[in-house]
């Protein structure tokens, strides 16, 4: 019994859950880009260079009949789209902590003690 306590401590603390959740949305992220590569930007953009090679689809781009380069352009162009992505959610948050930080703290109460001395100070002035 004393495995299975320890299991579901581990499964439970706030980072493995992170993870889990950071892991379903990058695959549905994932899901996203893929569709945008296949049916938005290929369509739109590589189509002319598809027509001119007499091809449908970028994964039939092949080099010698055997090198299948258009599965890795279409990878790349995964890769520069989750990237960046990524840069522009990371820069949005650093930006909105450093708003958080930029804002002065108020300065600190004074002490008792320097309360007492100012009044001491003050009323030797007099």
């Amino acid at each position: 019994m004393g495995m299975l306590k320890e299991f579901k401590e581990f499964a439970m603390k706030g980072n493995v859950v992170d993870l889990a959740i950071g892991v379903i949305i990058g695959a549905a992220f994932g899901k996203i880009v893929s569709s945008l590569i296949e049916d938005v930007i290929t369509p739109l953009l590589l189509k002319p260079a598809l027509q001119a090679a007499h091809l449908t689809e970028l994964k039939d781009l092949t080099l010698f009949g055997i090198v299948k380069y258009g599965n890795f352009l279409s990878a790349v162009i995964n890769f520069v789209i989750v990237a960046f992505v990524l840069f522009l959610i990371i820069q949005a948050m650093n930006s909105s902590k450093l708003k958080k930080q930029d804002a002065p703290a108020p300065p600190p109460a004074p002490t008792v003690t320097e309360t007492l001395l100012t009044e001491i100070r003050d009323s030797l002035k007099k």
